[in-house]
């Protein structure tokens, strides 16, 4: 039930963002003094409309999406005489950039609001150097794959010596801990046999003393070798880092700036990834579509062990993100996105200026829109593609947060 209330809460957050996105293109048009004939939230057969002035308003039925009219918006379209002093690509090109800028602008700025709110209201998880987030089964070796089985069906040593999640390592064998990877090393190190461990629960501390297990480890960094080391069952937990209005500003735009290199990872560098999106090896990080990051706000919704104001927190980021990633992705420099509109216009404008210093003072030349067009219909198909492929991936193979 949860999880369907989240994936209605995501489709919800995506009209809005697209309610906005095109809401930036529209009001930006009109201020500049150009024709904006309609505003449709979806697309396919229209659900209701209304016409206000020169505007239809309306909602179609498919909530994938939505468009604004703005007339001549090239110059292959027809517009009637009357309104081609208001056609766009009339106007002056700061004032077009500044229309064609505003979609992605819009989805920044929710990205922006979204996670400055999460930071100030919930604050920011963060990896602990020295908490307990839970205990797990010990494996025997370990691969490059990740694990390969459990000892028996015994459970892990830190459970079974009573450590629980939140518990605060203070030191382990009498030697203070400071960083979670010195204490596991200090734990490798030990070998298979009793240890004395102290911790801090609330306001407590306890002397706990589990049975370290032996395993095969590299020794140095813990991940698959042939060395004999001890094994404690346990795995790092988070902390939360609370921020006010003032020291959240910074930590809001790292936030943002994490956000555009992992778009900028998954965009460039995870491409690849497209031939594991029906096996076991799908980047978790990788590309996802509307299904999957739907699916995705019902499991954060959803999640157990987590209080309703971090599940609202999780999935108030997750819908920044996609906010984030969807302006930056509509940027690109590829017709028909805005970024492809963008890019010839700027050049347009480069053309024109070194024109200018050669002496001409003519009209600006126009770019041939018709010998983009195989361009545009090429990457129209692949972003078809892609997005099938994705999509049926979300529906066989969906990523899972709450494993």
């Amino acid at each position: 039930m949860i999880d369907a209330i989240g994936i209605v809460a995501f489709v919800v957050a995506l009209l809005v963002s697209v309610t906005l996105h095109e809401g930036g293109h529209f009001l930006t048009a009109r201020r500049f003094g150009m024709k904006a004939s309609k505003f449709f939230v979806g697309f396919g057969p229209t659900l209701w409309s209304r016409t206000r002035g020169e505007t239809e308003y309306g909602v179609k039925a498919i909530p994938a999406g939505g468009f604004v009219k703005i007339e001549g918006m090239t110059q292959l379209e027809e517009i009637a005489p009357v309104d081609l002093d208001r056609a766009f690509y009339r106007q002056p090109a700061p004032q077009r950039a500044v229309v064609l800028a505003a979609g992605s602008f819009m989805h920044f700025v929710l990205a922006l609001i979204v996670i400055f709110i999460v930071v100030v209201a919930a604050g920011v998880p963060k990896l602990s150097q020295n908490t307990v987030g839970g205990t797990s089964c010990v494996p025997v070796t370990v691969s490059d794959s990740g694990p390969t089985s459990c000892v028996g069906t015994a459970a892990a040593p830190a459970k079974v010596a009573g450590i629980q999640p939140g518990d605060r390592v203070l030191s382990f064998d009498g030697a203070a801990v400071t960083s979670w990877t010195g204490f596991t090393s200090q734990v490798r190190d030990h070998g298979p046999g009793v240890a004395t461990i102290v911790v801090r629960r609330g306001n407590q501390t306890l002397t706990l003393r589990p049975d370290l297990v032996a395993v095969k480890r590299d020794r140095a960094t813990g991940g698959p070798g042939d060395d004999t080391v001890g094994a404690l069952g346990i795995f790092q937990g988070t902390e939360t880092i609370h921020y006010n209005v003032v020291t959240a500003v910074p930590q809001t735009f790292r936030i943002i700036g994490d956000g555009v290199t992992g778009t900028y990872d998954a965009l460039v560098h995870r491409v690849g990834d497209l031939r594991n999106l029906f096996n076991n090896k799908r980047d978790p990080n990788g590309l996802v579509g509307v299904v999957g990051a739907a699916r995705a706000g019902g499991e954060l919704l959803s999640a157990q062990g987590q209080s309703v104001g971090d599940r609202i927190a999780s999935f108030a980021l997750l819908v920044a993100g996609v906010n984030l990633a969807v302006g930056l992705f509509n940027l690109l420099p590829l017709f028909p996105l805005d970024g492809g509109h963008l890019a010839v216009l700027g050049f347009e404008q480069l053309r024109q200026g070194l024109r200018r210093l050669r002496g001409y003072r003519g009209a600006t030349q126009r770019v041939d829109l018709v010998k983009l067009l195989p361009a545009t219909y090429a990457v129209v198909a692949v972003l078809v593609v892609v997005s099938v492929l994705v999509l049926s991936a979300d529906i066989v193979n969906p990523i899972r947060i709450n494993q």
